[in-house]
């Protein structure tokens, strides 16, 4: 590498370098085996740059996590003596920093498989690296099909190298036709674990009271793993309250954080600081002067939640991987101490892998990406693991109800209009019948209420308001708050409906502040954005006065208490989980009537006559 890299220490991954290099010169696919912490995301890239048989194209570079994104091209940059967006700079939803001169671009999840879907050949692209490939993401694993497809039919020249700390090597190598595997040693400190048993404490409170075990039993800073922002935030408060040195800094990690903020966690401070982070420090940040670790034992994944039909983050028991890459974290710089807060028999009994999210998810997104592609059938691509047949059969029944797959599993204009939206199926679908509506702000909204939290509680037993559509009830509380009205705290869940309220917005083109143009979103209007969505969701009431429903796909429900829609004949249910006894709870509803669902989906209303024989009456029914 002929260029002057600022580069203050030595990393573990730089022994293996010049390997590293040779194999990527001589062969057109490579596995990277490197622990955690070794450097090879900000390393590697920089070595490869300059190699002749990249012909000066430009490396793209999947990194699972925007923060991780983020944070590694800043460092990139900072190596070559720029800023972002020069020599390094980084793409993702919603966000883009690059120039004519990049040469390498870090991308995050999705934004590759756009690329591809816009440019099969990836011209100008000489190499790509999928980062941290052990997180097995769904979209990794189909950027990586789309690659080696790209590679066998159009770009024998492209290059694809996988790196990763913890993922059996022999499975991927051979994927990428045998490819050669550089490992790295990495260097380690030995770690002394300490079991903290579960109690009956919230979670938050289990956290900041092994934090404060943690600072008066040992030194250096301390590193500790939460399931997400709000248990960040709510063990933050704790910790505030109880610990009054001021020469302690208690700092947030997570995804939505400002890069500053960010950085304050990463860098060294001057004096003890104390970082509370997501799993996003399992691998893919290396957080300087850390000594201990406090590992809560849970995590955020993705998983499809049924009752909603999207996919959600769900908290999970992490598995024996994870918790050995949160324990390893610690021994980076000297011997360390990691405590647990759930006993050894619970380590025992955890699954030795997170399973790969292709094998848990929802495939709708997947399988509109392959139409798009070309493919009908998965297995015609490279796949590690492949799709399983069932879920794939469900996404294709899904995205023919969408309009988005003709009865051959042909993608439609729709459907292809759909593909280009960073969001599932269901949403993209409701999105763009917004456009048509002219509710485009109002429609991202209501994607924004259905794809976050809640922004309503309900005290156990408490029941719902009677309304007219429990999503209309929920608009109308955001917009009044849009408008300077009351009624909500701004809490996490408020907070994330109106950032992917306005994220959607300026996606769909729609100019700031429309919501107060726009004339106000009407029952039947809504009706119509969640028939676009929710086409499989139309339920008929059983019996008048009653409870319960019969959804179109011949499943009984019951409507729960958490619901105000009430007496309505027709609803549609966006909201159902699996209930008890064979039937189903629907949480969340909006009324619709015979006449919408005719005008909005008449094409899928089908009209049968069965004749049978009641031997009791003796008569024709």
């Amino acid at each position: 590498m002929n260029r002057s890299l600022h580069i203050s220490e030595q990393l573990p991954i730089d022994p293996v370098l010049p390997e590293l290099e040779r194999t990527i010169a001589s062969s057109r696919n490579a596995v990277l085996h490197a622990p955690p912490g070794a450097g090879k995301t900000t390393r590697v890239p920089l070595a490869l740059m300059d190699l002749p048989e990249l012909g000066g194209g430009r490396i793209v570079m999947l990194e699972p996590r925007r923060l991780a994104a983020v944070y590694a091209a800043h460092r990139m940059a900072s190596s070559l003596g720029e800023e972002a967006g020069g020599t390094v700079g980084y793409a993702m939803r919603f966000e883009r920093r690059v120039s004519g001169k990049t040469r390498i671009e870090v991308v995050t999840e999705g934004i590759l498989t756009r690329r591809l879907q816009r440019d099969p050949c990836l011209e100008g692209v000489s190499l790509v690296i999928f980062d941290e490939f052990h997180e097995r993401s769904i979209h990794a694993d189909l950027a990586l099909a789309f690659c080696l497809e790209v590679q066998r039919e159009v770009r024998p020249d492209l290059r694809i190298l996988v790196m990763s700390a913890t993922l059996d090597t022999g499975p991927v190598a051979s994927l990428l036709g045998n490819a050669p595997v550089v490992s790295s040693e990495g260097r380690s400190f030995p770690v002394e674990v300490r079991y903290l048993e579960d109690s009956r404490d919230r979670f938050p409170e289990r956290m900041a009271a092994a934090v404060q075990r943690a600072l008066s039993e040992t030194e250096g800073d301390i590193l500790a793993f939460l399931p997400g922002s709000g248990e960040i935030r709510a063990c933050r408060e704790i910790l505030h309250e109880r610990i009054s040195d001021p020469s302690l800094s208690i700092l947030p990690l997570y995804g939505d954080l400002p890069f500053v903020e960010q950085e304050r966690a990463i860098l060294p401070g001057t004096g003890r600081k104390v970082v509370l982070a997501t799993n996003i420090a399992e691998t893919s940040l290396t957080i300087e002067g850390v000594r201990v670790v406090v590992d809560g034992g849970l995590s955020r994944m993705v998983r499809h939640d049924p009752s909603s039909g999207l996919n959600r983050l769900v908290t999970v028991r992490e598995s024996r991987a994870s918790a050995e890459q949160r324990t390893g974290r610690a021994g980076r710089l000297a011997p360390g101490v990691c405590y647990r807060l759930f006993g050894s028999h619970t380590f025992g009994a955890m699954t030795p892998f997170s399973p790969p999210e292709i094998l848990l998810s929802d495939l709708s997104s997947l399988v509109l990406e392959l139409a798009v592609w070309g493919v009908r059938e998965p297995g015609s691509l490279s796949w590690l693991d492949p799709p399983p047949a069932a879920a794939v059969s469900t996404a294709r029944d899904l995205l023919r109800d969408l309009g988005a797959l003709d009865r051959e599993g042909r993608p439609t204009e729709t459907g292809r209009r759909m593909a280009e939206l960073p969001v599932h199926p269901r949403l993209a679908r409701l999105l763009l019948r917004g456009k048509e509506l002219e509710k485009e702000e109002a429609a991202a909204v209501v994607a924004a209420l259905l794809s976050e939290r809640d922004i309503f509680r309900y005290a156990p037993g408490e029941s719902a308001r009677v309304c007219e559509s429990d999503l209309l009830e929920r608009y109308e509380a955001m917009t009044d708050r849009a408008r300077g009205g009351g009624g909500l705290s701004r809490d996490g869940s408020v907070r994330a409906v109106e950032r992917t309220a306005g994220q959607l917005s300026r996606l769909m083109k729609t100019s700031p502040g429309r919501a107060h143009r726009e004339a106000p979103l009407r029952v039947d209007d809504a009706a119509r954005l969640l028939l676009a969505a929710y086409p499989d969701r139309i339920a008929g009431l059983r019996e008048a006065g009653g409870d319960r429903f019969l959804l179109a796909n011949g499943r009984g429900a019951l409507l729960s208490p958490k619901s105000g829609v009430r007496g309505r004949p027709l609803i549609l249910a966006l909201q159902v989980d699996a209930g008890t006894g064979g039937e189903g709870r629907i949480h969340l509803a909006s009324t619709v009537t015979p006449e919408l669902v005719r005008s909005e989906c008449g094409d899928r209303v089908m009209t049968g006559r069965a004749v049978s024989w009641d031997q009791g009456q003796e008569r024709v029914l």
